[in-house]
């Protein structure tokens, strides 16, 4: 079977699994629609400001489109907000303070958002004496409930603490109706902290968001889903109105809270990004869904499974080698419509504890919502792989990949 065979057989089979992708992404279309009609939105929502960024119309307009989007009091979305580490760093020191604890409701928090935890002599919450704890997942990477009360019961915790991607573990996402389950469990034993959920990577790609479904707050970065592939940079901050006024006093200061911030290139490329990206996330989960079939065929272990539902935008495949695992970055790289030319090989990346591969061949750097695959160089070898603006943009990536697992260049 040629390579353009196999791609239109998975086509085919994946039949199904597409048109329920496109019945998601019509209804969060209406969503986002609704929110920009019932916030009124005009050209003048998207003109610069400079300064203090006093009465800026386009900023709160923008907040507000994102709070009725996602189901929340208040969102706050700032460029200010530089990468979504930086939206979970500021919202984690907007709420707590010395003596709280976190509980680890989903198993080890992502690489970068670690050493803010527990960091030594750097500014993390450990120096300001918050303690956190890790509950470990069972074995089918899902939460122990039990464990989960037990641990509920015996310590008091001022914040629980959900990722929903997997980060770098081998696990599938946790889903909305999995995040719901755990709000409503832990609130019923008595739980009264904040619900907070590091929502990178999901939005759009089911019909709901977690602050929907019980959490307290979700945070996540504009260069990921929400931001459409427009949006230049940021990122945003929703949920009960006064957990994000306590993070507006974190991202500015106590005396002006939300009251400032200006962007002097305007915001429309926010308003257009966010409008947008339920269809780009359709076309990513269905370009991510082809390769993950492709390759599941040739033998590749996915998480999650091909065959099962989907939770956000990224997608593991296991390697037997490392030289398999750089060959399928270095693909996705060389389709990439920037820097197409770059050999890239694994290096020391800030934040990370292992080398790095990354392909991130993209019109807004380091942007995920767009075609991208990266790897820590450790075992079991395993490339992370999410994005893709087009349908069409992810299927020739998936020719160069087969290509070149198969020998070719």
């Amino acid at each position: 079977m040629n390579i353009d065979e196999r791609i239109r057989g998975a086509e085919r089979a994946l039949g199904g699994r597409f048109a329920e992708i496109d019945a998601v992404a019509l209804i969060n279309q209406k969503k986002v629609l609704a929110a920009f009609r019932e916030e009124r939105i005009a050209l003048r929502h998207f003109l610069p400001s400079t300064g203090y960024g006093y009465g800026d119309e386009g900023r709160e307009a923008l907040g507000r489109v994102y709070a009725r989007a996602f189901g929340a009091e208040r969102a706050i979305v700032s460029p200010a907000l530089l990468s979504g580490t930086h939206a979970l760093t500021v919202a984690l020191f907007g709420l707590l303070r010395p003596g709280d604890r976190i509980l680890f409701a989903t198993g080890e928090p992502y690489d970068t958002i670690r050493p803010v935890i527990w960091g030594k002599g750097n500014g993390s919450l450990a120096d300001f004496g918050v303690s956190a704890t890790v509950l470990p997942l069972n074995g089918d990477g899902k939460v122990d409930f039990e464990k989960l009360c037990d641990v509920l019961c015996h310590a008091e915790y001022k914040m629980l603490y959900l990722q929903r991607s997997r980060g770098y573990e081998l696990r599938d996402a946790f889903s909305v109706a999995e995040i719901g389950e755990i709000c409503s469990l832990v609130r019923k034993k008595g739980f009264e902290g904040v619900i907070f959920v590091d929502n990178c990577y999901g939005e759009f790609v089911e019909t709901a968001e977690p602050t929907e479904v019980g959490a307290d707050l979700i945070v996540g970065s504009l260069i990921k889903n929400p931001g459409g592939g427009l949006a230049p940079t940021g990122g945003y901050i929703a949920g009960k109105a006064d957990l994000i006024a306590l993070c507006e006093n974190r991202l500015t200061a106590p005396s002006v809270g939300g009251e400032i911030g200006s962007y002097a290139y305007g915001y429309q490329s926010f308003y257009q990004g966010f409008f947008l990206a339920p269809h780009v996330v359709a076309q990513s989960l269905k370009g991510g869904l082809l390769i993950g079939k492709c390759l599941e065929e040739l033998g590749y272990e996915n998480f999650p499974a091909t065959d099962k539902p989907l939770a956000d935008i990224t997608r593991a495949i296991r390697f037997g080698t490392e030289e398999e695992l750089c060959a399928f970055i270095q693909a996705v790289q060389e389709v990439s419509p920037v820097d197409s030319f770059v050999k890239l090989e694994p290096w020391d990346m800030p934040g990370y504890d292992d080398k790095v591969i990354m392909a991130a061949g993209t019109f807004v750097a380091g942007a995920s919502i767009e075609l991208s695959a990266d790897a820590p160089i450790r075992k079991p070898y395993t490339a992370y792989f999410q994005g893709g603006l087009t349908y069409e943009h992810c299927r020739i990536a998936l020719e160069a990949i087969l290509s070149k697992l198969s020998g070719g260049e």
